[in-house]
């Protein structure tokens, strides 16, 4: 089983950390909210612990965006809040358990394995299609539209877009593309995301349409109408 735990306090995640893998679990780590909406958005994950507070971005507002895009993942959220309103605001935001700090690491054991038993959700897991500016994406068909153009994407080309059309104005690195595209055991060499760009430009950017892909050099990339370097 694969958790993912997003907390910026390292003297709680590393030995959480510890204990949940000698409990048999991989663990990957976020100290902060940007790079824990990243990871969770993946889709790679049995559960999602996060923290209410974190830097960038919420732990609220992380769990707030998975499940406005139909993604159930189990979420246990670990934070100092413990006034009901403060319960019921996580609650709503879509968190299936909550945990107040400090706690005992049994207690947070058990929880886990509650959440990882019970029994995957048959809602739908992404959205059919996804539209930023006049770019529209039917990733299912792996075909996307502009200007009244059909454009079509090979099975690569349709997981890069959907990822950056997920994230727009925001920047994403090397790295998290990378980990997103190709799964453990696939070691692409360092200039095939940058032709995998290359291809997909081509196709949406054609006929002088504006240019939607931006590079920030040494970075990774920004998806939109104008880049905000």
């Amino acid at each position: 089983m694969q958790i993912l735990l997003v907390d910026d306090e390292a003297e709680l995640t590393d030995p959480l950390s510890r204990v949940l893998t000698r409990e048999g679990y991989r663990v990957d780590i976020a100290h902060d909210g940007a790079e824990g909406s990243v990871l969770a958005a993946s889709g790679s994950y049995d559960l999602l612990i996060l923290d209410w507070m974190l830097p960038h971005t919420t732990g609220l507002e992380i769990c707030q965006q998975l499940r406005s895009h139909g993604d159930m993942t189990p979420v246990l959220f670990l934070t100092a809040k413990d006034t009901i309103d403060d319960r019921v605001a996580g609650l709503d935001a879509g968190a299936d358990d909550y945990l107040i700090k400090p706690f005992e690491l049994r207690e947070l054991l058990a929880r886990v394995r509650a959440l990882l038993r019970r029994p995957p959700t048959l809602e739908v897991t992404t959205p059919q299609r996804l539209q930023v500016e006049d770019l529209e994406l039917d990733s299912d068909n792996q075909l996307a539209y502009r200007q009244g153009r059909r454009i079509e994407l090979s099975e690569k080309e349709a997981q890069l877009l959907a990822y950056l059309m997920r994230y727009p104005n925001q920047l994403l690195t090397h790295t998290q593309i990378h980990q997103h595209l190709w799964k453990d055991g696939e070691k692409p060499s360092s200039n095939v995301l940058a032709a995998q760009i290359r291809l997909l430009r081509r196709k949406i950017e054609a006929n002088e349409e504006s240019p939607l892909i931006h590079t920030v050099y040494g970075k990774g990339y920004r998806f939109g109408t104008a880049s905000s370097e």
